[in-house]
């Protein structure tokens, strides 16, 4: 009996219970996934909670808001992809030390190329992203934006945070510049920009109905947009974007490709997203 689980405050939302379930239903594995809320800055708790994975009692566990950065000092070693980001979304046992991995990297990644592709939009001859948020998230999708040679311009409500980010991130001939996450920064950078993400929890509940899109700043003409928020299916940036003609897309895709990939960490079996798709549709 395989027992996973995920953690992050709130969790009412998440659709990765039905998605793991799925992943081990078309494994024929024996097992469950379940939720195990804790709240910002209860590191009691958190750390409970992980030595129930230290012990074998589960077997693994995702990371969500907002314990991805925080967890890492609770961990014994990190991937190295995982330690570059510094965040992650996914907890194992490597023997008998406690690791995190981040598939949220790979998982935007290769959703984000199947997205542009199918609106004929890759490959882009210009590649400047406009990245809204600082978080862990965001370290996920920056990571692997430069990774496939984009520029980053990346926006955060606080500058000081983004700052650290970049300076983290900028790696080899990688340039990533932040701004404040508001209209008048954002509006001179607006007709460079081919593709906006929003890394923020904005949109997501208990914030479901806002946007992080500035009021009153037209979106960049020429761009697409990438809502890593999954629910609601239609948030509202996705909606204001189609509104203004661009493409759009929300995070599902992304949520079932890193779903796949840590699942593969804890089972060592590969299930395919499609799959894990047709569970969703059907429940």
């Amino acid at each position: 009996m395989i027992a996973l689980g995920l953690t992050g405050f709130p969790l009412d939302h998440s659709l990765s219970p039905r998605i793991q379930r799925a992943a081990l239903d078309a494994c024929g594995l024996a097992g469950d996934y379940r939720l195990y809320p804790v709240q910002a800055g209860d590191l009691r708790g958190l750390a409970d909670l992980l030595a129930r994975v230290r012990s074998g009692e589960l077997a693994g566990l995702n990371v969500t808001i907002p314990h991805k950065e925080t967890v890492l000092t609770l961990l014994d070693e990190l991937t190295p992809e995982a330690q570059c980001i510094g965040a992650v979304n996914t907890l194992y046992m490597q023997g008998d030390r406690l690791a995190g991995a981040n598939t949220d990297a790979p998982g935007f990644l290769a959703d984000l190329k199947r997205f542009l592709a199918a609106n004929d939009l890759a490959p882009l001859a210009q590649r400047r992203a406009l990245v809204l948020g600082a978080g862990g998230a965001a370290r996920a999708v920056v990571y692997a934006l430069v990774n496939d040679s984009w520029g980053i311009t990346l926006a955060a409500r606080r500058p000081a945070q983004a700052e650290v980010l970049a300076h983290g991130l900028s790696v080899g001939d990688a340039h990533i510049s932040t701004v404040s996450l508001d209209a008048q920064a954002l509006a001179p950078s607006l007709e460079e920009i081919r593709l906006v993400v929003n890394a923020t929890p904005l949109g997501m509940p208990p914030q479901a109905g806002q946007s992080p899109w500035p009021a009153g700043l037209p979106l960049p003409p020429h761009a697409a947009v990438y809502d890593l928020v999954y629910q609601p299916p239609e948030t509202t940036l996705a909606r204001q974007a189609r509104a203004a003609g661009l493409p759009a897309q929300t995070g599902l895709g992304m949520l079932l490709e890193q779903a796949a990939l840590s699942f593969e960490l804890w089972t060592g079996r590969k299930v395919a997203p499609e799959i894990l798709q047709k569970a969703l549709e059907a429940a």
